[in-house]
């Protein structure tokens, strides 16, 4: 199925301390996003790089927080971005550290709440991101959008998550790092953790599918997040939160397929690409090479077939 494709920047690195992401979004115009889209027969619109509006005025939380009045104005604004966006077509947002999505997925929930159909969110990531502003010991803001969308206490000063979203739509999956905090958090959350140990012991396809069929029963609006770190490092080097043990390029790309071929997705966030710390492009390639398997790249057009 063709579609309209909204590419969104998101030139955003205040979100974690290691300067370099808010490259991210001339890279992935420069790796060739939009005309890899092209080529798939999709119809682009590149609407330009989201603009940091007056910052809010808020009041200093406890602890270590970073650059709290610019992710909330970052929020707002890609909140209002990708709303309006998926109103005319499928917004890829080109990140950008991960605090981004507190403004995607909020205009997601928006856009859906107002279409009346639940939204479900796919966190593909080595980190769990369910820190609030109270329990965050890093004080680095890209570790906390899972919690807001979930309607977690603690983000005073954060506009309202439009409709958060009931534990059960939201899938973290690839996961291998969870601070303590989190843990606990999680335990008392209905939300589905598809860990590394979980895809080892049962691969990607059978999670997968079983997360997917979930949105699919109640025809639900899917938004993924896709993290450059969901990849193991020694295939995406550029992302300043590397931890061992991810997918391989091959498990990425069939994970991009089985989305594709479910038909579910209808948002797309591409985050944490840091161009400062990539081998000649690579990264920024890989992450092209994945959003394209996502919009219907395929190695070989097969039907489908059992392997029973």
């Amino acid at each position: 199925m063709r579609k309209t494709c909204i590419l969104i920047g998101a030139p955003i690195d205040s979100g974690q301390r290691r300067p370099g992401c808010l490259m991210g979004p001339a890279a992935y115009r420069v790796a060739g996003l939009g005309r890899a889209l092209a080529d798939l027969g999709h119809a682009v619109e590149d609407r330009g790089d989201v603009a940091l509006g007056p910052l809010p005025e808020v009041a200093t939380p406890e602890g270590p927080v970073h650059d709290l009045p610019e992710t909330i104005g970052w929020t707002a604004a890609l909140k209002t971005a990708v709303e309006e966006a998926l109103g005319d077509g499928f917004p890829i947002v080109m990140g950008g550290d991960h605090s981004l999505a507190l403004g995607t997925v909020a205009g997601a929930a928006a856009h859906a709440a107002a279409v009346g159909r639940p939204l479900f969110l796919l966190w593909l990531d080595a980190h769990s991101d369910f820190h609030t502003l109270q329990t965050t010991t890093s004080g680095n803001l890209h570790g906390v959008p899972v919690a807001y969308a979930a309607g977690r206490d603690g983000f005073d000063g954060f506009p309202p998550f439009p409709a958060p979203l009931p534990p059960e739509r939201i899938c973290l999956f690839g996961i291998r790092s969870v601070d303590p905090e989190e843990h606990a958090a999680l335990l008392l959350h209905d939300v589905s953790i598809i860990d590394m140990r979980v895809i080892d012991e049962f691969g990607i396809c059978a999670p997968m599918r079983e997360f997917l069929e979930t949105v699919r029963a109640v025809n639900g609006m899917l938004h993924v997040s896709l993290d450059v770190d969901f990849v193991d490092p020694a295939h995406a080097p550029a992302v300043g939160t590397t931890v061992p043990g991810g997918a391989t390029v091959r498990e990425a790309h069939l994970v991009m397929e089985l989305l594709h071929e479910s038909g579910l997705v209808t948002s797309l966030d591409l985050v944490e690409l840091n161009p400062f710390l990539d081998e000649r492009g690579r990264t920024a390639r890989l992450m092209v090479e994945l959003a394209a398997s996502i919009m219907g790249r395929k190695v070989f057009d097969r039907p489908t077939r059992s392997f029973g």
